[in-house]
C-alpha cells in the first residue's frame, strides 16, 4: 500500500519538512508515504474575488487530477469533512490495506479546494474543525497515519 499526500504549495518552512520527514521515515515498509507537492495557481491582483479564487481552484484542481496515481482512493482534506477518531482512521487504512488499494490524500491551497473535486472525492476528511496552516496539517496527517499504522500492527506508540 502507498499513501500518497498531494499538497497545493510549495517550500514549506524547515520545521515543516523536518516533521513531514520524522514520521515519513518511521512509516512500516507495507504503507509508504509519498509527498507530492503542487505548484500553487497564480493568483491575479484581484485576488479574494470569488472568480479570481475559482479559477484557481479550478487549475489547481487539473493539477491534482493529472498528479494522482490511478486507481487510488481520493481522500479530500477539508474542515467541513468527516473527522475521524484515530482508531476510525486506524479501521478504514486497514481496510484500504485488505483491498490492495492505495490512497492519495489532498491538502488544497490557502483557498481550499475547488468544489468540483471535493464532489468527486471518495471521503471528505477533517483533521480539525479549526483552520490550520497547510504546512501543520502536513504533519499532522502524516503522524496520524503513522500513529493509525501503529495501531495496526499493534506498536506501542499508540496508547488509549
Amino acid at each position: 500500500m502507498k499513501l500518497h499526500i498531494l499538497a497545493v504549495g510549495h517550500k514549506p518552512p524547515a520545521w515543516v519538512a523536518a516533521g513531514f520527514l520524522e514520521y515519513a521515515r518511521r512509516m512500516p515498509r507495507e504503507a509508504r508515504v509519498e509527498l507530492t507537492e503542487i505548484k500553487p495557481a497564480p493568483r491575479t491582483q484581484k485576488a479574494g474575488s470569488p472568480a479570481s479564487v475559482s479559477l484557481s481552484l479550478k487549475a489547481e484542481k487539473s493539477r491534482l487530477v493529472a498528479a494522482i496515481p490511478s486507481g487510488c482512493v481520493r481522500i479530500a482534506l477539508d474542515e467541513r469533512g468527516k473527522p475521524l477518531t484515530t482508531a476510525d482512521l486506524a479501521r478504514k487504512l486497514a481496510a484500504w490495506m485488505e483491498g490492495g488499494m492505495d490512497v492519495a490524500f489532498v491538502i488544497g491551497s490557502a483557498d481550499g479546494l475547488d468544489p468540483d473535486f471535493k464532489a468527486g472525492a471518495d471521503f471528505l476528511l477533517s483533521v480539525s474543525a479549526m483552520t490550520l496552516p497547510h504546512g501543520m496539517v502536513r504533519v499532522l496527517l502524516v503522524e496520524q497515519l503513522y500513529r493509525a499504522m501503529s495501531m495496526i500492527k499493534n506498536h506501542p506508540y499508540h496508547r488509549e
